[in-house]
C-alpha cells in the first residue's frame, strides 16, 4: 500500500489513474479528499495527508472533492489480494454485512471478536467497521439520488440509514452537499425509469470484460441467465428480495441496469456484479509479472486486463463445479439447467428469457437427488453440498479464510482439490490459484510451449505468483483458440 510514501505523492502530482481506489489524498488547506487523479492542481506536499479508504479521510475530518468524485472509482485491489482479516472483513462490509448483521455478526462471519475486528481495521484501514459501513452507505445514498427520482425517504431506507435526519447529515458531512443540491447537479447519469437503476461500475484500465463476457455467455443457464447482442443479464436472489442485472460493456466503465424487488439490496448487488466482473483488479500489476515469461507475454498481449471471473452466489459456483466435473462445459450447462427448470424459484417480475433464480440449499437438498441426470454420486455430492449450506456446517461467503473454506469443502465426498481450488478461485476471488491438474489449462500450456504436465507446470508458474489464477485464465484462453480437440476449456477433472 503506498499510503504516506513519496510514491503516492508522486501518483497524485501525475495524476495516476492507474492509483484511483487504490488509496485517498486528503488536502489539509481545503479539507478536502479526492481520488490520485483528481484534476485540481497539486497541493504542497506539506498539506497532503494519506489514507487507505474514504473512511479514514472521513473519520478524521475531509469531505468528498466535488470535482473528481472519489467514491466513483474502482475499489481498492488490495482487498482481493490481501487474505488477512482487514481485507476479507472488507469484502463483507461491500456487501452490507454491518447493515444487516451489526458488526457483531460481522465479527461471527469472520470467527473474531468485535473487540479484535476493531482495533484491527481502525489499525490498518484507519476507520473501524461502522465507518466502513457508514461510507458504503453514503456512496450508495449518492448514487440512488444521481440515478434516480425516488424520493429521499425511500433513498434513506434503501440505503440503510437509521433515519431521514441521519440521511441527510451525513451527505452534508461527507459531499458538503444537501441531497436536494447533490440531485440537481447530476453529471449526465444515466437516467432509470420505474423500478430500474442505471449505474456505471467503472474499473482500471486496460479491462478484459469482453473475456469475461464470453465466459459467463459459453456457461449462461437458460431461465437464469441470458447473453447477446453485447449484453450478459442474470437473476440475482440478494439478502432482502430478488434482482435482474443487465450488463454491458463501455469504454471506462461496465453499463449496468439493476431491477430490484428491494431497494436495501443496491449495495450488495452492486459489489457482488464486481465481484463476478472482477472490476476491482490491478491490470498494470498483473500484466507486469505475467509479461515477464516470455512464454506467456503474447497472450497477456492479446488479452490486455485479463480478469477472473467471480461468483454472486457461492453455492451456485460449488454446484456448477460439482457437476461439470469430467464433462464438458455444453454438457455440464444442459445439466445444471434443469436443475434451475425443475428446483429454481420462478422470479414476480421475469425480464426477457430471465425468469428464475437458482435453486436454494434447502431445496437442492431435498430434491437435487431426484433432479439430477447421470451418475448417482454426483447428485448425492450435490445433495450433500447443499444440506451442508443449508444447516449451517458450511459458508460460502467471499470472506472466508481459504485454507478454513478448502477444508470444509474437501470433507464432503465426491469433493477433492480440483473444486476446491476452482471455488477458492472464484468466490473468493484469490488471485494466486493455479489448476495445474486441469486438462485443458495444461493443453493451453503446452501450445504455448509452456511444461503441460502438472508437476513441471507448477513449478514454471512459480514466476506468476501472485497471479497464477489471470495466468489460468489466459491458458484456458490458449485452448480455447487453439486447434479443436473433444475437450472444451473449463472443464473440471475431479476424482474424488
Amino acid at each position: 500500500m503506498l499510503v504516506g510514501t513519496e510514491d503516492a505523492f508522486r501518483a497524485v502530482a501525475a495524476r495516476d489513474a492507474r492509483f484511483d481506489g487504490s488509496f485517498i489524498h486528503a488536502v489539509r488547506s481545503t479539507g478536502i479528499y479526492c481520488r490520485p487523479s483528481c484534476p485540481a492542481r497539486t497541493p504542497k506536499r506539506s498539506n497532503s495527508e494519506f489514507y487507505p479508504t474514504a473512511a479514514a479521510a472521513q473519520a478524521a475530518g475531509y469531505r468528498a472533492c466535488r470535482r473528481c468524485l472519489p467514491d466513483a472509482v474502482p475499489g481498492s485491489p488490495e482487498w482481493d489480494l490481501r487474505a488477512d482479516l482487514a481485507g476479507r472483513a472488507m469484502r463483507l462490509i461491500s456487501d452490507g454485512v454491518v447493515d444487516r448483521c451489526g458488526v457483531q455478526g460481522l465479527a461471527d462471519k469472520l470467527g473474531y471478536s468485535e473487540r479484535h475486528l476493531t482495533r484491527v481495521l481502525t489499525s490498518e484501514l484507519g476507520a473501524g467497521p461502522l465507518g466502513l459501513a457508514r461510507a458504503n452507505r453514503a456512496h450508495s445514498a449518492r448514487v440512488l439520488i444521481e440515478t434516480t427520482d425516488i424520493s429521499f425517504s425511500d433513498v434513506a431506507f434503501a440505503a440503510g440509514f437509521a433515519s431521514l435526519r441521519q440521511f441527510n447529515d451525513t451527505m452534508r458531512e461527507i459531499f458538503g452537499r444537501t441531497p436536494t443540491e447533490l440531485r440537481g447537479q447530476k453529471r449526465g447519469a444515466p437516467s432509470s425509469g420505474a423500478g430500474t437503476v442505471r449505474l456505471r461500475l467503472p474499473f482500471r484500465t486496460p479491462c478484459d470484460i469482453a473475456g469475461v463476457l464470453r465466459f459467463l455467455a459459453r456457461r449462461a443457464l437458460t431461465g437464469m441467465e441470458e447473453s447477446g447482442d453485447g449484453c450478459y443479464t442474470r437473476s440475482l436472489r440478494l439478502p432482502h428480495g430478488t434482482g435482474i442485472a443487465e450488463l454491458r460493456a463501455a469504454e471506462k466503465h461496465v453499463a449496468c441496469a439493476l431491477r430490484l424487488s428491494d431497494l436495501r439490496d443496491l449495495g450488495s448487488a452492486v459489489a457482488r456484479l464486481r465481484r463476478l466482473l472482477d472490476l476491482d483488479a490491478d491490470p498494470v500489476a498483473i500484466g507486469e509479472v505475467l509479461g515477464s515469461d516470455p512464454l506467456l507475454r503474447n497472450s497477456v498481449e492479446r488479452s490486455p486486463g485479463v480478469r477472473v471471473p467471480g461468483a454472486v452466489d457461492g453455492l451456485e459456483i460449488v454446484v456448477r463445479a460439482v457437476i461439470g466435473q469430467q464433462i464438458s462445459v455444453a454438457a455440464a450447462r444442459s445439466t445444471t439447467e434443469r436443475l434451475v427448470t425443475e428446483l429454481g424459484d420462478e422470479l414476480p417480475h421475469p425480464e426477457g428469457g430471465v425468469t428464475r433464480l437458482f435453486p436454494t440449499a434447502e431445496v437442492l437438498a431435498e430434491h437435487a437427488a431426484g433432479a439430477l441426470p447421470g451418475p448417482r454420486r454426483r447428485a448425492e455430492t450435490v445433495r450433500d453440498v447443499a444440506a451442508a449450506v443449508a444447516e449451517g456446517r458450511l459458508a460460502l461467503h467471499p470472506g472466508r479464510d481459504e485454507a478454513e473454506l478448502r477444508d470444509d469443502l474437501e470433507r464432503i465426498r465426491g469433493v477433492g482439490p480440483w473444486t476446491s481450488s476452482y471455488v477458492v478461485m472464484r468466490v473468493l476471488g484469490a488471485p494466486d490459484v493455479l489448476l495445474s491438474g486441469d486438462l485443458a489449462l495444461r493443453r493451453g500450456a503446452g501450445l504455448l510451449g509452456i511444461p503441460g504436465e502438472p508437476a513441471e507446470l507448477s513449478a514454471h508458474a512459480r514466476r506468476w505468483s501472485p497471479w497464477r489464477s489471470y495466468a489460468g485464465v489466459l491458458l484456458w484462453e490458449a485452448a480455447s483458440s487453439g486447434p479443436a480437440t473433444r475437450q472444451e476449456p473449463f472443464e473440471l477433472q475431479e476424482k474424488s
